[in-house]
């Protein structure tokens, strides 16, 4: 085909910012940031679930501190409690990692957020079962038999298991800032609008809206050897003589 305006346009190159990345050492840096920086998120995390995870009652007796209650329902809202503030955190750090490393999505951004949901569920469950911790054990050691007083909060349905009493493998309601990251960054992929999960450019259309040159031979839409159009024979005026009749 002809192009009378301009030559056709070529496939854009990705040059510069938006090339993708080939170096194996920069995606291991991004993941490393991205897990640490969701990690050293626990720490707010842990103190959120402290303070709104009700402290059990206990009573202390010779053989040591026993629930006030014969089935206390603080410890099981303690463990509700972590589990839907580390499902929405992994939904959140999901979604921050989606739109922070928009180019980078796709197994690294996946693989960062799972790391760093299983290292801020590890940081809150320390951090927040060690608020008030101090105050319970010195009342432990101290207090005489019969006084009643509270525990912190602590889990119950989730903590570390040892594999071979050497490796410590998290169970539980642990998993549930990984799960929560892993699902919601999965459904972004799979409704993203690109099959590499990256921002492509826009094709450059401005070849099409481009001004025709001053001069050189005019493009015409009809048949080139179509004749010129005849101008039509002007009407008799009014009042004229007609012709004689016989």
């Amino acid at each position: 085909p002809q192009y009378p305006f301009s030559a056709p346009p070529t496939r854009p190159v990705l040059a510069g910012p938006d090339a993708p990345e080939r170096r194996p050492g920069r995606r291991i840096g991004v993941v490393l940031g991205a897990a640490a920086v969701l990690t050293a998120l626990g720490v707010p995390l842990g103190l959120l679930w402290a303070a709104v995870a009700p402290d059990t009652p206990v009573v202390k007796t010779a053989e040591g501190a026993v629930y006030a209650q014969p089935q206390p329902e603080q410890p099981i809202a303690a463990d509700g409690w972590f589990s839907l503030l580390g499902l929405g955190f992994g939904v959140l750090a999901a979604l921050a990692l989606w739109v922070l490393l928009r180019r980078r999505r796709g197994p690294v951004g996946l693989l960062a957020g799972a790391a760093g949901g299983l290292g801020a569920a590890l940081v809150a469950w320390q951090v927040g079962r060690r608020v008030g911790l101090s105050a319970y054990e010195r009342l432990l050691a101290s207090a005489p038999d019969g006084q009643a007083f509270t525990k912190p909060a602590d889990l119950r349905a989730g903590g570390l298991h040892r594999l071979f009493d050497l490796l410590p493998l998290p169970y539980g309601n642990l998993l549930l800032p990984a799960f929560g990251v892993a699902v919601t960054y999965t459904l972004l992929a799979g409704w993203s609008r690109w099959p590499s999960l990256r921002p492509e450019p826009e094709p450059d259309l401005s070849w099409v809206y481009a001004a025709p040159p001053a001069t050189g031979p005019q493009v015409s839409s009809g048949p080139a050897d179509s004749p010129a159009p005849t101008a039509a024979p002007e009407p008799p005026a009014p009042g004229a003589a007609g012709s004689p009749r016989g």
